[in-house]
């Protein structure tokens, strides 16, 4: 196993992570691919060019390149208008990698790089590894609407997939049982979390360089759509007693409904006369988030659904208390009661009641912290990278699976 050829088509992971589509999986690419080619394997990564500007290939780290490739017009385009190109960007990457040199394994994030992995697979007889970091049946659980024929291709790749990979005993559940997906060919291997960005530091030193003071901060990062559940964070901090508390919200507006959540979300916050408690902060790059980790007391994750959770992961890193909602990945990245807490439903008052246990007890908000910061440990890129590669290595070994 020497390349491995990545497909990353709606969006880049050099994108800034917390606006427009860009989030958790431009950080799992870009890290994962890093670790990967410290371990010896060679990662192309193929992702659509949305800027004329953009440079043919762009070489991130040693044995680690970007190539943007032509596939549609060169601005960003609504999700929904992608999958039209699929077939445009898939010819445009069997045309790269006839020059780059051909691959060993194809790995695909999303579903989107999911349709263009199966027909690369038949095309080079390779096999195909699947990460699909959210699925719509999922999603459609969390009433999240995605398009049917998200779903039905999902299927088509599940069954074609060589290795699926699952962040944990959660996701691969329901890959089995939405998907119908065969046992054995689900690996469990669970993203990571980079210790020299992400650890514990000066809280005091933290808030002054962000310009906060002495009282209670609650932290939420991420996109901001219905699915992240800003809304619950917000109505949690005005349920709360203490009302020397703050919100802040890292992250922008993201998908056709990320505007629309922005609004009603400040519409929110203004009826409840929180205006002067909630400070918005663009997004902000991603070594950047571990002072708002360190300078919060809790960090908040409502979604509705969640594969994996890095924000709570990260948070835990930097020893910081996670209340999340007890969905997916979460419950596994969240011990409920030992690190932080899991809320079941959407009432923000169930928050606010375990967001009060821990800013007013220093003691217990402290235990959280540690015990979040010694689980966090087994999550590390590193790892990831030695298991995949091992995966890979099998892969090259085996004849590949055929769904003709």
């Amino acid at each position: 196993m020497r390349r491995l050829a990545v497909l990353s088509f709606h969006t880049s992971p050099l994108a800034q992570p917390g606006w427009g589509d860009g989030g958790g999986m431009n950080v799992y690419v870009r890290e994962l691919c890093t670790a990967l080619a410290g371990a010896g394997i060679d990662c192309d990564v193929y992702t659509r060019s949305w800027h004329e500007a953009l440079p043919r290939t762009v070489r991130v780290t040693p044995g680690f390149r970007v190539h943007h490739v032509d596939a549609g017009p060169h601005h960003i385009l609504p999700k929904d208008d992608l999958p039209d190109l699929v077939d445009t960007f898939t010819a445009a990457v069997l045309d790269a990698v006839a020059g780059d040199g051909r691959p060993d394994v194809i790995h695909a994030n999303y579903w989107l790089s999911g349709m263009a992995g199966h027909t690369m697979k038949h095309e080079l007889n390779l096999p195909l590894v699947s990460t699909f970091h959210t699925l719509a049946r999922v999603k459609a659980d969390a009433a999240e609407e995605e398009p049917d024929r998200r779903a039905r291709r999902e299927s088509e790749i599940v069954g074609c997939s060589d290795a699926i990979l699952a962040s944990g005993p959660e996701e691969r559940e329901q890959l089995e049982r939405l998907y119908d997906a065969v046992p054995d060919r689900i690996e469990i291997v669970p993203p990571g979390v980079d210790p020299r960005c992400f650890s514990p530091g000066d809280k005091r030193e933290a808030r002054r360089a962000l310009g906060l003071g002495e009282e209670p901060v609650l932290l939420f990062v991420g996109r901001i759509q219905p699915l992240k559940g800003l809304d619950v964070a917000v109505g949690a901090l005005a349920e709360l007693d203490d009302t020397t508390a703050r919100l802040v919200v890292v992250g922008g507006p993201s998908g056709p409904s990320g505007e629309r959540e922005l609004a009603r979300v400040h519409a929110m916050v203004d009826a409840a006369g929180l205006a002067h408690r909630v400070r918005f902060v663009a997004p902000q790059p991603h070594d950047r988030l571990a002072a708002f980790y360190r300078a919060a007391d809790v960090c908040l994750v409502p979604s509705r659904s969640e594969s994996f959770g890095l924000v709570a992961l990260e948070a835990a890193a930097c020893a910081t208390p996670v209340v999340a909602a007890g969905v997916g990945g979460l419950c596994t990245v969240v011990a409920d009661g030992e690190t932080g807490y899991l809320v079941d439903g959407r009432d923000p008052a169930a928050y606010a009641t375990r967001v009060a246990k821990i800013i007013g007890d220093a003691d217990l908000g402290a235990a959280m912290g540690a015990r979040g910061l010694a689980r966090s440990v087994r999550y590390r890129w590193s790892i990831a990278a030695a298991r995949l590669r091992r995966l890979y290595a099998d892969l090259t070994a085996r004849q590949p699976v055929d769904c003709t």
